[in-house]
């Protein structure tokens, strides 16, 4: 009969123990002593003094043009906002709002898209990056569930916990409005 001397179980791959592991990455740097750290920002200082000196002589040496300086910016400004053609005039900001809270989470529906909040994490969702919102009232309860669903077979639901029921028929009416105005599906596109 064959023994072994030591542990039974084989080793874990570290994406086994660490969700957060990708293999090739190398972990941080350590931190380096406070004694370095002291020496090196004193020695940025004074390399920071010296150029600051240098600057000052090189400003006195130059002839003072603004006038120059500020025409061609304002050309500049105005080109990057005319020849920009992924920049599409926005919807009228005017139309619809649709917003809901509770202690913990937020939803606000308008021109821009869609915005959830639970606790401290967000997600915006550009009316292009929706491919269907899906609400549900509980039959018994408070808690009014939002669904985002994105079109690569992603879902982003968020509950609502109302005051009363009889906030769901108001909430929806308000969703139904802004996703009316705003949301296009593919229907219209097809035809």
């Amino acid at each position: 009969m064959e023994q072994r001397i030591g542990s039974k179980s084989q080793p874990l791959d570290a994406a086994a123990v660490n969700p957060a592991y990708i293999p090739g990455l190398t972990s941080p740097a350590k931190a380096e002593p406070k004694d370095a750290a002291v020496e090196e920002a004193a020695s940025d200082e004074a390399a920071s003094e010296e150029a600051a000196s240098e600057e000052a002589v090189v400003e006195d040496a130059a002839p003072e043009t603004p006038v120059a300086e500020k025409a061609p910016a304002e050309p500049e400004e105005e080109a990057t906002s005319e020849s920009d053609p992924d920049s599409e005039p926005e919807p009228d900001p005017d139309g619809p709002v649709f917003e809901a809270s509770d202690r913990r989470a937020s939803i606000t529906a308008d021109h821009s898209g869609v915005h959830l909040r639970l606790d401290d994490q967000e997600a915006e969702f550009r009316w292009d990056e929706i491919g269907a919102v899906e609400t549900e009232s509980p039959r018994f309860g408070k808690r009014f569930t939002i669904t985002v669903h994105t079109p690569d077979r992603r879902w982003y639901p968020i509950e609502i916990e109302a005051t009363a029921r009889a906030r769901f028929k108001e909430w929806e009416d308000q969703l139904d409005a802004v996703l009316d105005a705003y949301f296009e599906d593919g229907e219209e596109s097809a035809l």
